[in-house]
């Protein structure tokens, strides 16, 4: 609604206008200068662009609200006015046209112009009406757009911090439990273990209400925890990370991992009393970022894990975080690949973090 697109439209509709009045003159075998005609189309059509923007200007917004009522009874008459004032100004800006009939006076020109203009200036009147109208039902329409949209991301926002807020109590509470059960066997350990689990909270509160980072900084909380449950395993468990270099500034949830891993230890890893595997890779496949997590056990049949699927909480806010960053732009996926082995396998959209790496403070295993 820039004054340069009335006028734009204006001049426009003055050079076709004059243009097809000029044609029909011609052929009529009169001659009249094109640029006379230009001339008059330019002055009304461009005295109607400079009303609309100022009605625009002035009372857009009255217009755009006012009713049934005072469309009859105030914006009616004031179309008429407004027609009326702009044949006068017209008549005193060209006082010999039209060039075919006898010289009148000012009021007699008007109203001989009036009877000839009077419904195209009503027409153009409202055609502007209307359009103010539209442009205001167009910009409410985008503001409860955009509203609705803000809504939705604090909505989503406030599920994320939901649900991690109930993640960290749950590792909280598995963590201690861990390190209270080494307490009785290897007193060392649990105090190591204790040491490492401060500093696992320490980078948990250093990234504050952060959801998604890179993932060498998700890597070494996940090497950490790995660290941690080491002590807890006496060494038993073979572990593997294995990370593409391209793939460091990848974004992925804060604590994405943890409870899948989490999940392998308590629910496979601890249920076989030899050696065990523990395999974690992050690769690239096309523009996506495929996460596996590989772990022995006893696999994830019922009738060989009874206690599974009452222990699926982690695994549930995983999905919802992924559902919440993500939605319908990721996978995820549970599933023995031998009777002894089970995959948790996730993807997602490939986004690298635009800042340059910070320099973290790192932290001993």
């Amino acid at each position: 609604m820039h004054p340069a697109a009335f006028l734009g439209v204006g001049a426009l509709l003055a050079i076709l206008f004059a243009l097809q009045e000029w044609v029909e003159v011609h052929q009529m075998s009169r001659h009249v200068s094109f640029m006379l005609l230009l001339e008059a189309w330019g002055v009304q059509y461009l005295l109607w662009a400079l009303i609309c923007w100022m009605l625009w200007w002035l009372l857009g917004s009255k217009l755009q609200r006012v009713n049934l009522f005072w469309a009859i009874v105030g914006v009616l008459p004031f179309s008429i006015a407004t027609s009326v004032v702009e044949e006068m100004i017209w008549v005193m800006c060209f006082p010999n046209l039209p060039l075919h009939m006898a010289h009148m006076d000012f009021w007699p020109r008007v109203f001989f112009q009036l009877r000839a203009e009077m419904v195209d200036g009503l027409v153009i009147f409202w055609c502007a009406f209307f359009l103010f109208r539209a442009v205001g039902y167009y910009q409410r329409f985008r503001e409860k757009e955009a509203t609705a949209a803000q809504l939705q991301i604090e909505l989503v926002q406030a599920q994320l911090h939901a649900v991690r807020a109930n993640l960290n109590p749950h590792f909280l509470f598995n963590t201690l439990n861990s390190i209270s059960s080494l307490m009785r066997t290897d007193v060392s350990a649990a105090d190591l273990m204790l040491e490492q689990f401060s500093n696992l909270l320490r980078m948990s509160l250093e990234r504050g209400n952060v959801l998604l980072i890179p993932l060498r900084d998700e890597m070494e909380f996940v090497e950490m925890y790995m660290a941690m449950q080491d002590r807890r395993f006496a060494g038993r468990v073979s572990q593997d990370l294995r990370v593409q270099p391209e793939l460091h500034d990848a974004l992925v949830p804060a604590m994405i991992l943890q409870p899948i891993l989490e999940n392998a230890y308590s629910h496979g890893l601890s249920q076989i009393a030899g050696a065990g595997l523990l395999k974690i890779e992050a690769r690239k496949e096309d523009s996506r970022l495929r996460l596996d997590v590989l772990n022995s056990g006893v696999g994830i049949n019922p009738d060989r894990s009874p206690q599974f699927a009452g222990h699926r909480l982690g695994l549930t806010h995983v999905q919802d975080r992924l559902r919440l960053h993500f939605p319908g732009a990721h996978t995820f996926s549970i599933r023995e690949v031998s009777p002894d082995k089970v995959l948790v396998s996730i993807t997602l959209p490939l986004r690298l973090c635009e800042s340059p790496p910070e320099v973290l403070t790192r932290y001993g295993a």
